[in-house]
């Protein structure tokens, strides 16, 4: 959900009882836990590189299954294809062309533009929760969308600003030197840190003044949002410098509630089909989602080891295959690569407004007749 709150919601009734997406206990759960649980491996950890059990927890079973997930909003729900078949064809199609076009031009160029496109995936997704909680809260002021969009901007972007002014670092998005090194831009981090502070201490003074001037319910849930961004990207940037600990802090608060709001969205439109591929998948509970993410997931790393990567032959076996020639490579790699690509171009679409029907609202924390409007609002 990259960048779908403010478009998809603006058109919702404001003033929800509530804002939250699933409940109180569960959003704390799924926002602050993940984002807790993170923070506490960093702390415990001794750092360093990213072990074999952490690989297959946090990069296997989540960054890489949380991708795969996508599949219950688009392409396992027959329904979803023919409303949009154009959108649904295309977007592999393209992923895999533009692919072929930077591998063969280097392969650096192509894991650095895959890079870049995660880091915006990454960050507009927490631009578009912090909008999602605005919306069900009825907070409709234009100050309140500037602080708010402004401080999650700062709270990624500072850290991003930081690695790329002190790189190289013990850490990479997807290999060494995808990120450019940029040092001329350490001048800059001083003076752009003070702007950060400036907006969080703007953005709680805005909170203080709603909750006692403007007598305006807590809305803790975009609150603990924000707060755990903050966190998490500082501690795994900036404060650390271990592959382990950036790991743990950069794809557990972005896959774990990304995760979980896909399972409800699939739960809710299997209600709406019972008879559907989707709705049989779904019989088996978060189990069978999770199932067939995992599985999905295994399967995709087992491939690009046995192929492309070579690195874990305990896990994967395949030890002393031929490594496969540059042609080659530059045909096969943005091939292994089109799931990640296109979750990236879908998420930026698929939780638009046009794209909204009732399940897709209710997932998102609208319910009754607030799902209605959104189904009509995405029907006009």
């Amino acid at each position: 959900m990259a960048s779908a709150g403010p478009d998809l919601l603006g058109a919702l009734p404001a003033g929800r009882r509530g804002a939250y997406l699933w409940g109180r206990g569960p959003d704390l759960a799924v926002f602050g836990g993940s984002a807790a649980f993170a923070l506490a491996l960093a702390a415990l950890s001794a750092g360093g590189e990213l072990p074999t059990w952490g690989f297959l927890l946090f990069v296997v079973g989540v960054d890489v299954a949380h991708v795969h997930t996508t599949l219950f909003r688009t392409y396992l729900d027959r329904e979803e294809l023919r409303r949009h078949p154009a959108l649904y064809a295309a977007a592999p199609v393209a992923c895999y062309a533009a692919g072929v076009a930077l591998h063969l031009a280097s392969a650096l160029t192509f894991w650095r533009a895959l890079a870049y496109v995660a880091v915006i995936h990454f960050v507009r997704q927490q631009v578009g929760w912090v909008a999602i909680y605005r919306a069900l809260a009825g907070e409709r002021s234009r100050l309140d969308r500037f602080l708010d969009d402004a401080l999650v901007y700062a709270a990624t972007g500072w850290p991003l600003l930081h690695w790329h002014a002190h790189a190289p670092r013990a850490f990479h998005w997807f290999m060494d030197g995808d990120f450019v090194t940029a040092s001329w831009l350490a001048a800059a981090v001083g003076p752009l840190g003070a702007v950060y502070a400036a907006l969080a201490v703007a953005y709680v003074a805005r909170a203080i003044q709603r909750a006692w001037v403007d007598r305006a319910p807590l809305n803790l849930g975009k609150h603990v949002v924000v707060a755990t961004t903050a966190a998490t990207w500082y501690v795994g940037i900036v404060a650390t410098d271990s592959d382990l600990q950036f790991t743990v802090t950069n794809v557990i608060a972005h896959g774990v509630p990304y995760m979980a709001l896909l399972f409800m969205y699939a739960r809710e439109r299997a209600r709406e089909a019972p008879g559907s591929l989707l709705a049989r998948l779904l019989s088996g509970g978060l189990l069978g989602f999770l199932g067939l993410a995992l599985a999905l997931a295994f399967a995709e790393e087992m491939i690009w080891d046995r192929l492309v990567w070579h690195d874990r032959p305990e896990l994967f076996g395949g030890a002393g295959e031929p490594l496969l020639g540059p042609r080659a490579l530059s045909l096969l790699v943005p091939l292994l690569a089109v799931p990640q690509a296109t979750h990236y171009v879908l998420d930026a679409v698929i939780w638009r407004r046009r794209h909204t029907g009732p399940a897709q609202a209710r997932a998102l924390g609208f319910r009754s007749g607030d799902a209605a409007r959104a189904a009509n609002a995405a029907a006009s």
